[in-house]
């Protein structure tokens, strides 16, 4: 899986804005947010999606956004938390590598759920990054 970029990430190949990290998981910010502190949380290893992953890493996965969730609503005040976990090119998947997205949200965000799921975003730059990145690490709970 050399190609996959969020392989690359994961072994420090290509840089991100990494907000945490494990033993099985990694989560860092999308750098096409939907808005600040959109993070992705994915497992290390890589699984293409929902249907490859164990069960018992699946849960830890999705524990992990939980935890991401609780720290990117107070890190970005957000009134809403969307969570996201495409599986397959139908269902807008664009990278191939199991992850979910917790997409903070205030009352003016409108999205559609007609289509792909897929809302127009546009590059954040990586000081933006690094500072929506210690922001939502500063309110992490303690693990």
């Amino acid at each position: 899986m050399s190609e996959c970029i969020f392989c690359q990430i994961i072994r420090k190949e290509v840089s991100a804005s990494i907000v945490y990290e494990d033993e099985q998981v990694i989560a860092f910010l999308s750098n096409r947010p939907v808005n600040e502190g959109h993070t992705l949380v994915t497992p290390k290893k890589h699984y293409e999606n929902i249907y490859d992953i164990p069960m018992e890493e699946a849960g830890h996965l999705f524990k992990i956004a939980k935890k991401m969730a609780h720290a990117v609503r107070d890190a970005t005040s957000a009134e809403g938390i969307r969570i996201v976990q495409n599986n397959g090119e139908a269902a807008g998947q664009v990278i191939f590598h199991l992850h979910v997205h917790i997409i903070p949200l205030k009352p003016h965000n409108k999205f559609s759920h007609d289509g792909a799921y897929r809302d127009p975003t546009q590059p954040r730059d990586s000081s933006a990054l690094g500072k929506d990145a210690e922001k939502i690490r500063q309110h992490l709970p303690l693990f």
